[in-house]
């Protein structure tokens, strides 16, 4: 079993001012909705399509667990699910003695996978279900399009964990609405989730389209390059008049170093 991460009181604090204020709540309108990713300095999330690279050093990953303990729901794309096989849970270890064996366990996001086509050929044998077994996770939701059909096989072991599918509609290009998936993730009591990748989900939230769904923005900068041919965070380009402008801009923000990476915070 991996072991536990620490994160300090100190550092948690740093962030406080752009989580989520609670876990899932039935009552909000909006699910709250933090993107969070890990870059090198020339914006690029690995090496190659499909190629794990490793970013984040052991103080900001540790920030990344902690972050997934303050959230109802974890969210990636199917291509991180299949290049990574990641488990998805929270390795922050317990905390104060105030548990009922004497010490206080983090909180398990549900794990999303979007997944519109079916690509997700999981077996019993994933990450993300070893965890299941271990009682250190839970089972993932799995989205995918309406006019998937889904295995018999599959959903029965998606529900043994705790999981299953939600199938919802997608557009002509065969791609989910954001506010289609969130609304379904709030239909599952889901008040909050964060959004760590890959490419293409990072860069269809910043789209002028769907950028006003994201609360907060969290990213981890390592100080490497990748070089050219990596998968970059780089939305479409906004023209206005035939001139391009700026996508977007953060407001809000702060730095703050967590080894010898730099988090920046901030909100769209």
């Amino acid at each position: 079993m991996a072991q536990d991460l620490f994160f300090s009181d100190a550092a948690r604090a740093k962030l406080e001012p752009y989580l989520p204020s609670s876990h899932a709540s039935n009552t909000i309108d909006k699910t709250f909705l933090t993107l969070t990713f890990a870059t090198s300095l020339d914006s690029a999330l690995s090496l190659a399509p499909g190629t794990r690279t490793r970013l984040s050093g052991p103080e900001s990953k540790a920030m990344t667990h902690y972050l997934r303990s303050r959230h109802d729901a974890i969210c990636v794309g199917v291509g991180t699910v299949i290049a990574d096989d990641p488990a998805l849970n929270c390795r922050i270890g317990p905390s104060s003695a105030s548990g009922p064996d004497g010490l206080t366990y983090p909180h398990q996001p549900r794990p999303i996978i979007i997944d519109p086509h079916g690509r997700w050929d999981f077996t019993d044998d994933n990450k993300v279900f070893q965890v299941c077994r271990s009682g250190t996770g839970k089972g993932p939701y799995v989205i995918t399009s309406t006019a998937v059909q889904h295995s018999i096989d599959k959903a029965l072991l998606l529900g043994q964990y705790g999981g299953k599918y939600i199938s919802i509609p997608t557009n002509k290009q065969g791609r989910f609405q954001w506010e289609d998936i969130l609304y379904a993730l709030s239909l599952e009591g889901l008040g909050s989730v964060m959004v760590e990748g890959g490419g293409n989900v990072i860069n269809s939230l910043l789209d002028a389209s769907s950028q006003h769904l994201v609360d907060s923005v969290i990213v981890t900068i390592a100080p490497t390059w990748l070089g050219q041919g990596g998968v970059v965070v780089s939305p479409d380009r906004v023209t206005e008049n035939g001139v391009a402008i700026p996508v977007a801009r953060l407001s809000d923000v702060s730095w703050h170093p967590f080894g010898e990476d730099v988090v920046m915070c901030g909100r769209l």
